[in-house]
């Protein structure tokens, strides 16, 4: 996703192909803005893809052979059962690359998503419709669709899924970066994913994000299953997301890589509608509005179990709920604001106490600021689990938190843009991992600065307060040897030299002055 400094992507290959792609395509905009063009070029992408993969599947329908002989290719049952979507004649890549050049190609576009929509019911409502609206030049259009066109050329065997799913992924990245505040809303950084999913580990199970934006919870989720060896449905995946235009972005993005979600019916406010009211997840993961003002609150909302949150901040409104839909033995990490972890306004103080002394604090994760396209406030994650008991392989860590301050870590990737390092995900999660115990993990330790194992009793002392800074303490200063009777001389005499030098520069720059006439 978005670019890394040794010429690599978050996707996980060569900078280059995408972002070139990237770069031409962006060259069409135009006057649009990019939260109007993000859907025309995404929503050609999607079409793309599913173009590919039905002509792939067609293909073996057509050679007909071992299980697919006698199989009829213009049966559309055929491609549902296989998990490949059912492209009519006329939204089918190659007829739209041929038609770009029409001046009616907007139309055709058009009527390419009306007609996938119609033969796939999951997809109703989901794709772009407005391709023939007078505001979109239609020669940009055509070059754009000629441009798609290359994607996956000359790498059949992968080019549906792993090819096109990275240009989606990469164009959302780049998508976010160019509408700065509002490109949060749809999406996360990928390196935040990455730490919250190899965090919590989902391996298998029901996993839940009510503001799931463009589902990039998910699709790491799906990437670390089969990373650890696992396959598609080891997971079962649930999501809410409020916003109708960024819902449809997560459905495209997940039916790009062919997994399989429940988002319920349409979107919906979580507040006001929960559309999962029983689900128990065993994982959620979730990057909701930082301190929503604008929320809906019923007061005796059944979620409500550690304290009714205040009208005018939603985070502890997302933290109840995310905890009440955890099952027995489940977990959630979220991202929050920095202030969750020590306000009082409002009651938050009480709330945040109340969680600490039901022991459901695993993890406190404190993040270096520069990470979000939508802010550049730090922010912290929250690692939530309702069991601390030795199970799972895990240790018996109950009464203990584990704070982590990661402030200091990243790189800068552009003058406002701060990205973790492959090498800093594996010092946060291997650290969360050790501590926490089970298969494969190593030995824990507490390291000055960076991470502390803490008591609830502690915690307690500190006023609940859960910012990592208050345990870790301060990094040691490694020690270089010199006595400091060697020192100390050392030190004073190359003080003065320097002083010596700025009394000299100074003389030298008055003269310069006084020569000019400004003395």
């Amino acid at each position: 996703m978005a670019t890394k400094p040794n010429n690599a992507n978050s996707t996980g290959g060569p900078l280059g192909f995408e972002a070139k792609l990237w770069l031409t395509a962006d060259k069409l905009r135009n006057n649009m803005d990019a939260a109007e063009y993000k859907h025309v070029v995404l929503g050609l992408i999607f079409l793309k893809y599913i173009s590919d993969s039905f002509e792939e599947h067609r293909a073996k329908l057509v050679a007909g052979k071992g299980d697919y002989a006698g199989s009829n290719p213009e049966d559309q049952d055929e491609y549902r059962a296989e998990n490949v979507f059912w492209v009519p004649p006329a939204a089918r890549w190659g007829y739209l690359q041929n038609s770009a050049k029409q001046p009616t190609i907007g139309k055709i576009v058009d009527d390419a998503m009306v007609a996938v929509e119609r033969d796939n019911p999951r997809l109703k409502g989901v794709l772009p419709k407005d391709y023939a609206r007078p505001g979109l030049d239609k020669h940009r259009l055509g070059e754009l669709i000629d441009v798609i066109g290359t994607i996956g050329l000359g790498d059949k065997e992968n080019r549906a899924k792993d090819i096109l799913g990275r240009v989606y992924e990469y164009f959302l990245t780049q998508f976010a970066s160019a509408e700065g505040k509002n490109g949060g809303q749809f999406y996360t950084p990928s390196c935040v994913v990455r730490l919250l999913v190899e965090m919590l580990a989902p391996y298998k199970g029901r996993i839940y994000d009510p503001c799931c934006g463009s589902g990039g919870m998910f699709v790491q989720s799906e990437k670390f299953v089969e990373a650890h060896g696992g396959k598609l449905g080891d997971i079962s995946i649930y999501g809410q997301e409020s916003n109708a235009t960024t819902r449809r972005l997560a459905v495209m993005n997940l039916a790009i890589r062919g997994i399989e979600a429940d988002f319920g019916p349409e979107h919906a406010d979580t507040f006001r509608r929960d559309l999962h009211p029983d689900l128990r997840a065993d994982y959620v993961l979730a990057n909701p509005p930082f301190n929503d003002s604008d929320w809906f609150r019923k007061d005796d909302d059944v979620r409500w179990q550690y304290g009714v949150p205040p009208k005018g901040n939603a985070n502890f409104a997302w933290v109840q709920h995310f905890i009440h839909h955890l099952a027995p033995s489940g977990m959630t990490g979220f991202v929050l604001a920095n202030g969750s972890m020590s306000s009082n306004q409002s009651g938050e103080g009480e709330i945040r106490k109340a969680i600490v002394e039901a022991d459901l604090v695993d993890c406190m994760v404190a993040m270096p600021g520069q990470l979000f396209y939508s802010t550049q406030i730090p922010v912290c994650l929250w690692f939530l689990t309702r069991s601390k008991a030795a199970v799972k392989g895990f240790r018996e860590r109950r009464k203990q938190t584990l704070f982590i301050d990661a402030r200091k870590m990243g790189t800068l990737i552009d003058r406002v843009h701060r990205e973790l390092t492959d090498a800093d995900l594996q010092k946060i999660v291997g650290t969360y991992h050790a501590w926490r115990g089970g298969k494969g993990a190593g030995q824990y330790a507490d390291i000055a600065g960076f991470c502390k194992s803490t008591t609830t009793a502690e915690i307690a002392t500190h006023g609940h307060v859960l910012t990592p800074g208050r345990y870790v303490g301060a990094a040691e200063v490694a020690d270089d040897g010199e006595p400091f009777e060697e020192k100390m001389p050392r030190l004073v005499a190359e003080l003065n030299t320097q002083f010596a030098e700025s009394a000299k520069l100074e003389q030298a720059i008055k003269a310069n002055l006084k020569g000019l006439g400004y003395a």
